[in-house]
């Protein structure tokens, strides 16, 4: 096992969450950056803390809202981090929060919030193919053949390889879309909100690219979230109870971003690139964590990813969801509580981490009881990616 004092175990709490209204794509009254500090101003809101005092920032997926500007919007005399995880996509989600634990180890900055705001009305939806002159690089391998989609690159081929190899069935995704649907429906915060789903309507959905319905894919929406970070001295004096960072994990395996699916497994998340140190640095395994919130890019990158944190062996994830097993207050897993990216809110996932806090405090809509230990898996199906285990 790690040696936890060269790591950011139980270093670091999470102090405060925040969060704008969630909008269905082009719905949003408010611009992009005034959703950013919508979320940070109620993360601060609900920490006790003065935006004033907050001296760093971390972000992901290329975030549009830089800090230069949101310190100046927020009143901040100095800021001392800001940081930007690479790579697109809800890969960096832990990520950011990872990053922004470091910042306060090191001492970079006292403060630290790390955030996601994403307005798919306001600039264009995330991941949608575009017209262009010439095809270059790794398009080139792709795109003429009409493979130019996240739908069709990330996850309709893998989940294709995983049905004929392991006999994974179309039912075995929609329990995931379903148990997203479920935990929405308790949850006022969700777009979908209301709208309960069901295996049938599951079915009857459009195709997107086989094997994925409609269902399977994520929402196109518009909102922000946001969390504080800092020592768990200085989380002493503040609202909430603190919830402790235990463990994070970021980066990516061999060839996972070489092009034109050349890498060696077809199947994996990359998840599986990251898995261990995580829980190496936590210190525990798969059966000690009480609630997961696996971000549903895709409903069969899901099913991969908690195959690849080892809650069940390869190929047995279909067996895994089934039943119920996944969903709240009886099973065994309960996952996505809050809806996810498929039925609460797409802000590449960051809504799962403020979830995942809210289980620890004992504050979900779909609250599992006694929570203790909370995993988010970010952004599967890409590179690089990173994860987080949450501590009450």
């Amino acid at each position: 096992m790690s040696n936890s004092t060269n790591t950011i175990k139980d270093k670091v709490s999470i102090v405060g969450i925040g969060e704008s209204a969630y909008y269905k794509r082009g719905q949003s009254p408010y611009p992009e950056f005034q959703l950013a500090l919508q979320a940070i101003l109620a993360a601060c809101e609900d920490s006790g803390l003065d935006p004033k005092q907050i001296d760093g920032f971390a972000s992901y997926s290329n975030d549009r809202n830089d800090p230069i500007r949101l310190s100046a919007a927020l009143g901040i005399p100095q800021i001392g981090f800001s940081n930007m995880f690479w790579g697109g996509g809800g890969g960096g989600g832990s990520g950011a929060v990872a990053n922004a634990c470091a910042a306060v180890v090191a001492g970079y900055a006292n403060y630290v919030v790390a955030y996601r705001s994403l307005a798919q009305g306001q600039f264009g939806r995330f991941g949608q193919s575009g017209a262009a002159n010439r095809v270059s690089a790794v398009a080139a391998y792709s795109v003429p053949f009409g493979v130019m989609s996240p739908a069709q690159n990330l996850a309709a081929m893998q989940a294709q390889r995983h049905m004929h190899e392991f006999g994974t069935t179309q039912d075995h995704f929609g329990a995931i879309a379903l148990a997203s649907y479920k935990h929405a429906q308790y949850n006022p915060r969700a777009v979908m909100y209301g709208r309960p789903l069901t295996l049938q309507d599951y079915h009857n959905s459009r195709w997107i690219v086989e094997p994925l319905h409609l269902f399977d894919c994520c929402q196109e929406t518009d909102g922000a979230a946001a969390v504080i970070i800092t020592t768990p001295e200085r989380a002493r004096d503040l609202n909430q109870t603190p919830i402790h960072v235990m463990a994070a994990a970021q980066g990516s395996g061999y060839r996972y971003g070489a092009g034109a699916m050349n890498r060696p497994d077809l199947m994996a998340t990359n998840h599986d690139a990251i898995a261990s140190n995580l829980w190496e640095m936590a210190e525990i395994g798969p059966k000690d964590i009480d609630v997961a919130q696996f971000y549903e890019n895709f409903t069969p990158l899901v099913l991969m990813s908690i195959e690849e944190y080892g809650f069940c062996d390869r190929g047995e994830g279909g067996a895994f969801v089934e039943d119920g097993n996944i969903e709240w207050p009886n099973g065994n897993l309960p996952i996505n509580t809050s809806g996810g990216n498929l039925a609460e809110a797409y802000t590449h996932g960051f809504e799962i981490i403020n979830e995942t806090v809210r289980q620890l405090r004992g504050k979900s809509t779909c609250q599992v009881e006694g929570a203790e230990l909370g995993l988010v898996a970010s952004g599967p199906g890409v590179a690089p990616l990173s994860s987080l285990i949450l501590r009450r």
